[in-house]
């Protein structure tokens, strides 16, 4: 891992201003929506009840419909990365359902979460991209990741887009032109922790960084490994960095809107560099056990299960998605937020992956009524249902299954929009960031490394997309 070297050309002018304004404001309504949604639904199936004898009406509440009659000999192919679709295969099970009714086959292509973009972008370019692509999304990274304008389908015109919480809109959407589907609700992240544990070792959840050293030293010291960490998939390392965005922007008056203007650096949020140096020093205190570089995240259930560590850290549903899988966890997972750099604010991410149509598809229209089968209401709720992992969907009309204990707690604390979403150029640049952490707890970087690195791909990817604030 060699350091990168900075341009000092770089000049500050022409501030832009970020859609992430929007997703802040929208994202305090969303809980709000709910009540109001399942409403709307109600009334909206009552309408229809009325306009049965409309063919036109039918269908759209129908997906797979039109298609029904008359069975296709049709496969479509579906790109995604590992991590972007439900561990419990409930989208493959829909998928299944929706060929049993159309004959219609979706060819799911799943690609480990390290090479996927890279992957997906050099299908693009030779246009050989897959039917239906599973993109991470959000309103910042969108056109440099899939350019939707140039390569996917514009579905504004769909029914089912009016029934999606604003909330995501923006993630999925540019020039005003709606791109993507999105189904996940918005996420807020931190350490899940074995309840028992703690108990049986007189711990309390942790509010400082001292604190949660000393809660780790004291489970340490009884053999048991504090914390799950896993590198291998090459995003979970970088978590602590930008997830806690929601800390930083109460250190700076508006933070976000300054780096994005150019106004101000990454190398300014001292707390970053504070984070990289706790998370080191967590490496070399063992707190992550010794094999933490050759684990992935898909091992931290059985870990957890089996009662080898003590804590994981990811968004709570998680939590949810573990119960099922492992009954006996049931009641004893608890949560709390972060404290590197001794935070007490909520991390929310209100992005999520969506799913998008390839312009250059000879099948367009069977994955639009592939898309309008998965929006169904029914379908929605075996979703969520079925989605072990997930809490909430970003549709007012299903009622989110947050665990009551969690949703209290996330009540006690300010809440704010995760770094990466509300700060251009840190997404893009993220399992770059990953592979720089790698090779600090391999001693090959330092921290301050590390973070100046930060800056100099933000610069780099800024003047490449010839931003006005970077001229």
């Amino acid at each position: 891992m060699i350091k990168l070297q900075k341009n000092t050309n770089c000049k500050r002018k022409n501030p832009f201003s970020p859609p992430y304004k929007s997703l802040i404001m929208l994202l305090s309504e969303h809980e709000n929506k709910k009540s109001k949604g399942e409403k709307n639904v109600k009334k909206g199936i009552a309408l229809l009840l009325v306009g049965t004898m409309s063919f036109g009406m039918a269908s759209v509440m129908t997906g797979g419909a039109a298609l029904a009659e008359e069975k296709k000999d049709v496969t479509l192919t579906f790109g995604s990365h590992q991590s972007g679709l439900p561990t419990s295969g409930i989208v493959q099970d829909l998928a299944k359902e929706y060929e049993e009714k159309t004959g219609v086959k979706i060819d799911f292509q799943v690609i480990p979460d390290a090479q996927w973009r890279d992957l997906l972008k050099v299908k693009l370019d030779s246009g050989e991209a897959y039917d239906i692509m599973n993109v991470d999304a959000d309103p910042l990274s969108l056109v440099s990741r899939i350019n939707p304008e140039k390569n996917c389908v514009d579905l504004s015109d769909q029914e089912w887009v009016s029934r999606m919480d604003p909330v995501v809109l923006d993630d999925i959407s540019v020039g005003g032109k709606v791109y993507g589907i999105q189904f996940n609700g918005p996420r807020r992240s931190g350490f899940m922790y074995n309840k028992k544990m703690f108990e049986d070792h007189g711990l309390s959840v942790p509010t400082t960084y001292e604190e949660f050293k000393n809660v780790c030293q004291t489970l340490l010291d009884d053999g048991i490994i504090p914390i799950y960490e896993a590198t291998q998939n090459g995003w979970h390392q970088v978590t602590p960095l930008f997830e806690l965005g929601s800390y930083y922007i109460t250190k700076y008056d508006d933070l976000y809107e300054k780096l994005n203007n150019n106004e101000m650096q990454v190398a300014d949020v001292t707390e970053i560099l504070t984070v990289l140096q706790e998370i080191k020093e967590f490496a070399e205190l063992g707190y992550y056990g010794d094999n933490f570089m050759n684990q992935s995240v898909e091992g931290a259930k059985e870990a957890f299960a089996n009662g080898e560590v003590a804590m994981f850290c990811n968004d709570s549903g998680w939590a949810t998605e573990l119960e099922n899988e492992y009954p006996e966890t049931a009641g004893n997972v608890g949560f709390f937020v972060a404290p590197w750099a001794d935070n007490q604010t909520i991390s929310c991410n209100p992005t999520c992956n969506a799913y998008f149509i390839n312009s250059n598809s000879e099948h367009v229209e069977e994955a639009k009524d592939f898309f309008n089968f998965l929006a169904e209401h029914d379908n929605l709720q075996k979703m969520l249902d079925g989605a072990t992992n997930l809490t909430s969907l970003c549709w007012p009309e299903i009622e989110s299954k947050e665990k009551p204990e969690f949703a209290e707690y996330f009540k006690t604390l300010p809440q704010g929009i995760v770094m990466q979403v509300g700060v251009s150029y840190i997404d893009p640049q993220w399992m770059d960031v990953g592979k720089d952490i790698d090779a600090m707890y391999s001693d090959i970087m330092t921290p301050e490394e590390v973070f100046e690195n930060i800056d100099i791909r933000r610069e780099e990817q800024a003047e490449l997309a010839q931003d006005p604030a970077w001229e």
